[in-house]
């Protein structure tokens, strides 16, 4: 009985540890699943030039992002000029929120990964499906993407889920 009673103390702070650490990740992945609902919803709005600033907002000066089939922008400017002539009152992104999966990165922020769709903004129809992978910076409490890359482009089938 005193062995089990030792194993049983020994062991606990182990399992308090353990969930305070599923706390803090079940909280981080919330934060970017906010962050992410929030970026898109400008990208969405982008037609407006106040949505597009909003849109920059969440992006650093020198983010670098990486696109298959457009590329490498190595600036804010230039990736918001693309995002400009080429998505804005065009299509829309949504995210499919099953796939998000966030990993913390020590003493810097977070990475997400997951799938988004896309949907042309005439029709409504969702047929454009592609992975990504977003760095998020926290520096002094602001949250900030520094590096993404959008790839694996395809042909999706589906409609809009509103």
């Amino acid at each position: 009985m005193n062995k089990l009673l030792c194993l049983l103390l020994a062991v606990a702070p182990l399992t308090a540890y353990a969930a305070s650490a599923d706390v803090g990740q079940d909280t981080l992945h919330a934060t970017i699943a906010a962050l992410d609902q929030e970026v898109f919803d400008s990208f969405n709005r982008c037609a407006d030039p106040a949505q597009l600033h909003k849109h920059a907002g969440y992006f650093d000066a020198a983010v670098e992002f990486y696109h298959d089939t457009g590329g490498v922008t190595w600036t804010r400017e230039a990736m918001l000029a693309n995002t400009a002539r080429h998505v804005c009152g065009n299509f829309t992104r949504q995210l499919l929120p099953e796939t998000l999966e966030v990993f913390p990165i020590k003493d810097f922020g977070a990475i997400a990964r997951g799938q988004h769709r896309f949907c042309d903004s005439a029709s409504g129809k969702c047929e454009g499906l592609a992975d990504f992978t977003i760095i998020w910076r926290l520096r002094d409490g602001q949250w900030q993407i520094t590096r993404v890359l959008s790839y694996a482009h395809r042909a999706s089938g589906g409609t809009p889920t509103r």
